[in-house]
């Protein structure tokens, strides 16, 4: 297993969910939502600075067949711009895709169980859908010995 701090994002239209990882990559916990619109990508940016991340995740949305639609090429586009940025404040960081299909159901599965309703639940959905998609990176490197997904 690699060390370091990695960071995941479920970027979305109209936010991006962050998460983080322990140094050791064991644990996925939430950071942040990012509004989309103006200094969004600098803020993530300055986030993989603020922690120190090595790698950003970012989930690639797939369809139940696992092609991809206008939302994959949208999301390609974006992370195609956060590289750009994140390589600015630490050229070594890698960014990685990853499959996402069913993230966001089981975020809102998760916090439903926990008790969050309504809009509490909407305010953080993103941030728990980011912690499903690094967590599931984790537990794949950890059980593999490889890291997640594709990288950028």
């Amino acid at each position: 297993m690699r060390r370091g701090v990695r960071l995941a994002l479920d970027i979305g239209d109209a936010r991006i969910g962050v998460a983080t990882s322990d140094p050791h990559g064991i644990l996925a916990t939430p950071v942040e939502t990012v509004r989309r619109g103006p200094g969004d990508l600098d803020r993530i940016a300055s986030l993989v600075a603020e922690l120190d991340a090595f790698e950003l995740v970012i989930g690639l949305p797939r369809s139940l067949s696992g092609g991809e639609g206008p939302a994959a090429v949208r999301i390609r586009e974006t992370a195609e711009q956060v590289r750009l940025l994140v390589h600015k404040v630490n050229p070594e960081a890698t960014v990685r895709m990853v499959d996402e299909r069913f993230t966001t159901v089981t975020a809102e599965r998760m916090l439903r169980d926990r008790g969050k309703k309504g809009s509490k639940r909407r305010a953080v959905v993103d941030q728990a859908a980011a912690v499903v998609i690094l967590q599931h990176a984790l537990d794949f490197e950890r059980e593999t010995g490889n890291p997640p997904g594709r990288p950028l």
